[in-house]
């Protein structure tokens, strides 16, 4: 599976929807929260954990081109050698052109764990975190896998993509009661310094090696661009953003394509002018997906 994501790997400009989270910041409506190996089921469209045992989980790294409905544009910039946990092994440096855009856009990208499993309660692996990561680490979260999928969305976007955190999701204030987001970060696009707003949603199912199609991932991401939509409304002037990004963090290959398969079927109001970013992770990434 993952040879087909050669083609995504670079970037894809497509079409896509503001973003929010709901209150309780990892759950998507619509699935069961974290479990089984947690107890119920969470994200992606049915199950927390890892729609392939897997026919998409070797190791492959396909980086390059744009992903405009198949054309290819050139190869994109590689991963910065910016140092942290987890090695980035997909392009970078391509959403800062879409922040003052107002069509929806898409991009894919890599995160390699290899054989070394995150462990929050290791200062050294702590410390590899960015100072922004580490602060939403400490905010904590509804569950230990939630927590950490949104700790390394944001890594991924500072590292790659230049992002630094102003507000954890708590920290972030609304004027009414509503659907939220998970993380107010600051970005630099063409016009400038910006306010964007963070929503990290995860493409999994439960048990390990169920295979994860497009009627597991339709209804969670059109939930999630939905709930964008909704947050964007409700933030407060003070903490408003002028983009909300997607991060979806994709166990293997097959849960990426299945994500851009629906995502390129969505409604344009419903896709709006949201930035679609979809990690695949590798390596040992298991507690990114599945609580113990």
């Amino acid at each position: 599976m993952r040879s087909l994501l050669a083609l995504l790997l670079g970037v894809g400009v497509l079409a896509c929807g503001d973003d929010a989270m709901t209150p309780d910041a990892g759950t998507d409506a619509g699935l069961a929260m974290d479990a089984s190996l947690d107890a119920t089921s969470e994200d992606a469209g049915g199950g927390d954990d890892a729609g392939g045992t897997d026919a998409g989980r070797d190791a492959g790294t396909d980086a390059g081109g744009d992903v405009d409905g198949g054309t290819d544009s050139g190869p994109l910039p590689d991963a910065p050698a910016a140092m942290g946990f987890g090695t980035l092994a997909g392009p970078c440096g391509m959403i800062a052109a879409e922040l003052d855009e107002v069509t929806p856009s898409l991009f894919v990208t890599r995160l390699d764990f290899m054989m070394d499993a995150f462990d929050p309660d290791d200062p050294d692996d702590v410390a590899r975190l960015t100072p922004g990561g580490r602060r939403i680490l400490e905010s904590g979260g509804l569950s230990d896998s939630s927590l950490r999928s949104e700790v390394f969305a944001y890594e991924v976007l500072a590292r790659c993509q230049g992002a630094a955190l102003l507000k954890t999701e708590t920290e972030i204030v609304y004027d009414t009661e509503g659907k939220k987001t998970d993380a107010l970060v600051a970005m630099t696009g063409d016009e400038g310094e910006v306010q964007v707003g963070v929503s990290v949603v995860r493409a999994v199912r439960f048990p390990p090696g169920s295979p994860y199609g497009p009627d597991d991932a339709r209804p969670v991401i059109q939930e999630k661009l939905e709930d964008v939509l909704a947050a964007s409304m409700n933030v407060s002037a003070e903490d408003a953003w002028v983009k909300q990004i997607l991060i979806v963090m994709a166990y293997a290959d097959m849960h990426a394509e299945s994500v851009q398969s629906v995502w390129e079927s969505f409604a344009a109001d419903v896709r709006a002018d949201t930035i679609v970013y979809v990690v695949i992770t590798d390596g040992d990434d298991e507690e990114l997906y599945f609580s113990r």
